[in-house]
């Protein structure tokens, strides 16, 4: 018996070696395929890793869930640096920028260490705009630093408390550091290579999937281990804190703007967009076709958006 208990305990313990030496394989081929785009900022702890290109008004890039910089810098930053300064930034956790162990990842910490990079770069009241998760995160800023925010726009956001979590993120669901740390270094890359058509059909669809979305949009950048537990921790952390953040939008002082992909499989238009007029009223929506990930599947149309809506939104505008 006792011998059998531990061949048992061997072969766990060489299956969880061998998922652990795949992941960290995995996680450094990705360090070095896809390096830091911009420059870091160091404060409070954390490290911001933001890219600031163009010239002319500033509007500040939040991406969302899962994400990083690349989902803007892929197609929709080249359409706009003539026009706008860009500041495209990892929220804290995700692509180059670090959050320490055990810090708070709701949208309002989040946004609290963008204010800070905001006040740093000078930046007089930008536009902000906050793709999906970063929708929120925008929100949390013109709610808490003001002075940060000249007006809002924001693409396929997340704006209200749901208690269904998207299909393509229920492996995040995870409420236990420990169990994130472990899940990250055995199951949670395997998993993602093995399922990542399933996935991408919903955060894409019906729009196809960028054949350069590994690279140039950064997707790989999702198997390294600390990029699972900043996700898992930044899902867990907006699900427990969106619905304080939404009974204060009557707050809020500042022009709003929506865009959302009729076609939206993360997040629902009506939920998250047509909701808003109601308890923002002047809140502008606007609905096209496509899917979640405008800034990447229709960036042509998404920069047209944002400079018919930078006149409204944007600090000049008033």
């Amino acid at each position: 018996m006792m011998g059998t208990v531990a061949a048992a305990m061997a072969l766990a313990g060489a299956w969880t070696g061998g998922l652990a030496l795949f992941t960290g394989l995995i996680a450094r081929r990705v360090e070095r395929a896809l390096p830091a785009q911009g420059s870091f900022l160091d404060q409070d702890g954390e490290r911001l890793h933001y890219l600031d290109a163009g010239s002319g008004p500033a509007l500040v890039m939040i991406h969302g869930l899962s994400g990083q910089m690349r989902h803007f810098s892929h197609g929709l930053l080249p359409l706009l640096t003539d026009r706008f300064r860009l500041i495209l930034v990892d929220r804290p956790g995700s692509g180059h920028s670090t959050r320490p162990a055990g810090a708070d990842a709701g949208p309002r910490a989040q946004a609290a260490a963008i204010a800070g990079l905001i006040r740093t770069l000078g930046l007089q009241k930008p536009l902000l705009v906050g793709h999906s998760l970063g929708g929120a995160v925008a929100l949390a800023i013109a709610l808490d630093h003001p002075d940060c925010a000249g007006g809002l726009a924001l693409i396929a956001p997340l704006t209200r408390a749901q208690n269904r979590v998207p299909a393509c993120f229920k492996g995040l669901t995870v409420t236990s550091p420990f169990m994130r740390w472990l899940l990250s270094w055995t199951l949670a890359t395997p998993m993602a290579v093995l399922y990542r058509d399933r996935v991408l059909d919903i955060v894409f669809g019906p729009d196809p999937v960028p054949a350069d979305f590994g690279k140039a949009g950064g997707g790989l950048l999702g198997l390294r281990p600390a990029a699972f537990r900043a996700a898992s921790a930044d899902l867990m952390a907006a699900k427990a804190g969106m619905a304080a953040l939404e009974a204060r939008y009557g707050d809020l002082r500042l022009p709003v703007s929506i865009l959302f992909g009729r076609g939206d499989r993360v997040l629902d238009w009506r939920h998250h967009g047509e909701a808003m007029q109601s308890l923002l009223p002047g809140t502008r929506l606007t609905l096209v076709d496509g899917g979640h990930m405008l800034p990447m599947t229709a960036p042509a149309e998404t920069a047209a958006w944002l400079e018919q809506e930078y006149g409204r939104t944007g600090p000049d505008s008033g």
